[in-house]
């Protein structure tokens, strides 16, 4: 199969590109390497996708994208996107990236890519607001601009799902975290921090937060499992995730543990739009996709452990 994936230098889709690449398909990436984090990290997770035959288009979603699609695609994973809920990031930010990129992207492919598959929409538990502990029937209640503008996005994709035009599914993540997570991001500052011997910054309340930490090696293999299952979940939202929960405490021991040293905290205020706690319920996943989560959080951090030290500490 030929699979297009977005944001293919980012931390998820750059996993994703490889395993569906060790499954035999052909696939071609494209990412717009903004400069939200480090574009370093962009073009180091650019050059392992490159030595294992993976192109990449360099390129904005709100573009032309006639160039991407001479060659119609089996598969769209669509993966790009405004993250996180830094209050550094304005609502356009969000909407330009998240709303109208994906837009775009739709356009294109109703225009070049009339018997594409499946469009596969990647969507984030934060559409569902402060808790989320629920199935996919519960209404999306977001609470920042990064799961409003999610929501929107993947109501886009839906919306033409429902009027035939489009064969398209929704997933949302849960808390996914392993190597190449963001630098911004809990594992990878956690990690950073404490190798370096600097404070680690907490939000208060932060430290009970419950999250279903969901390692990158297994929200991939859900995804891919998606091919060939393209008419069971045609119109469907899909959560992924695993349904074991643990604080940001017992995230934060797993690492001293394994790094045999201990956090410097330095104590923040609330940081608004936080959630406060997500439980994956993930019974139609295992239903549709026989998915199953394998990796537990102490096993998944060694690998982020592991490939920090070798990536930055060498």
């Amino acid at each position: 199969m030929r699979i297009l994936v977005t944001g293919a230098a980012g931390f998820i889709a750059s996993h994703l590109c490889e395993k569906l690449k060790s499954l035999g398909h052909d696939v071609v990436g494209i990412d717009n390497f903004n400069d939200y984090y480090d574009v370093k990290l962009k073009e180091m997770n650019a050059a392992d996708l490159q030595k294992q035959g993976i192109s990449i288009f360099r390129k904005n979603l709100n573009e032309d994208l006639s160039d991407v699609f001479k060659t119609p695609y089996d598969y769209i994973f669509h993966l790009a996107a405004q993250p996180g809920i830094s209050a550094d990031t304005s609502l356009q930010e969000y909407v330009d990236n998240n709303i109208y990129a994906t837009q775009n992207l739709l356009e294109a492919v109703l225009e070049h890519n009339a018997d594409l598959k499946s469009f596969v929409n990647i969507a984030t538990s934060s559409v569902y607001g402060i808790e989320a502990t629920v199935d996919e029937t519960e209404p999306a209640k977001p609470v920042s601009f990064y799961g409003v503008t999610k929501l929107a996005g993947e109501q886009l994709v839906l919306g033409l799902q429902r009027t035939g035009k489009l064969n398209a599914c929704s997933v949302r993540l849960y808390s996914v975290y392993g190597p190449r997570e963001r630098p911004e991001k809990l594992y990878t500052k956690l990690i950073e921090n404490l190798h370096y011997d600097k404070p680690f910054p907490l939000f208060e309340g932060s430290i009970k937060h419950e999250r279903s930490f969901t390692y990158v090696g297994d929200i991939v293999s859900g995804l891919a499992g998606i091919i060939g299952k393209e008419d069971k979940v045609n119109g469907e939202i899909i959560n992924l995730g695993t349904d074991e929960v643990n604080t940001t405490q017992e995230g934060i021991n797993a690492v001293e543990a394994i790094m045999r040293k201990s956090l410097i905290i330095d104590h923040k205020p609330p940081r608004k739009g936080d959630q406060q706690r997500t439980a994956a319920v993930i019974d139609k996943a295992r239903t549709l996709l026989g998915y199953e989560p394998k990796t537990t959080l102490k096993e998944g951090l060694q690998k982020q452990v592991d490939w920090y030290l070798e990536k930055f500490t060498k």
